[in-house]
């Protein structure tokens, strides 16, 4: 199966249109197979995780919350109503972060399954042919294990700094989206170049030498995570799809090189 590869200039490397990943998936029935059991786990790893997180949170607030504080007055009011803007903030935004939370763990544990389509789509696109080091083996999906808390961790560091960046005026929250976008195609290289064994910074020096390319596998999943709340059902049905489109362009890149 040719892809349908465009290069606009002789310098640039081709480019694997999204459309065709999709096909790509869908004429496979062992790709498609394991990336439904892929989404079903991280969708229950979530929500598992949401869950134990929500009841750890609630845990902690004790029975704050329960029950309005006992006042009297013109004060006692204004007491109440801010009791009660607190707790629905501190409801909302327990909830947004616990959900976060859970899927970046999920993330994590799902990361050696995620390296795994990335072998077999690599291995479908090859003709059966896999490099030395990328067959199946304990010690490898320990590594795949390691390098996903890796970007993990990487994601907290990200969120922290988009915070603080978000306040610059005017375009602050232009550089948190690029920022966002270079990360989300972070995750997804992570992926294929852990077949590979390669470290944390030769993989970021891989999104630096190829910025372009980088920024445009990253611009669709950093716009799907505008959507609040349900970005996280998007990114967990269309992951297995990013994975394979990421993983084809990869090649396609790194054959041009």
């Amino acid at each position: 199966m040719t892809p349908p590869v465009t290069t606009q200039s002789s310098n640039r490397p081709p480019w694997i249109p999204l459309h065709f990943s999709l096909a790509f998936l869908l004429k496979s029935p062992r790709l498609l197979g394991w990336s439904v059991l892929l989404v079903v786990l991280t969708g229950g790893l979530t929500w598992l995780g949401y869950l134990e997180t929500i009841h750890l949170v609630d845990g902690w607030t004790g029975s704050f919350f329960n029950q309005p504080p006992e006042t009297s007055g013109w004060w006692g009011w204004l007491v109440i109503k801010g009791w009660l803007v607190l707790k629905y903030l501190f409801l909302a935004v327990s909830r947004v972060v616990a959900f976060y939370l859970a899927f970046l763990v999920a993330y994590c544990l799902t990361c050696p399954g995620y390296v795994f389509l990335s072998t077999a789509t690599e291995k479908k696109y090859r003709g059966g042919v896999l490099t030395a080091e990328q067959g199946l083996s304990l010690r490898g999906v320990l590594t795949d294990l390691i390098e996903g808390c890796k970007i993990g961790l990487l994601g907290l560091l990200v969120t922290v700094v988009a915070l603080v960046v978000n306040f610059i005026p005017v375009i602050g929250q232009g550089l948190v989206f690029v920022l966002y976008t270079f990360y989300s195609a972070l995750m997804f290289v992570d992926y294929p170049t852990s077949n590979r064994r390669w470290s944390l910074g030769k993989k970021i020096s891989w999104l630096n030498v190829h910025r372009n390319r980088a920024f445009r596998l990253g611009l669709l999943p950093a716009l799907i995570t505008l959507i609040p709340i349900i970005n996280i059902l998007f990114m967990a049905l269309l992951f297995p799809l990013f994975t394979v489109h990421t993983t084809l362009n990869f090649m396609a890149i790194e054959k041009e090189g």
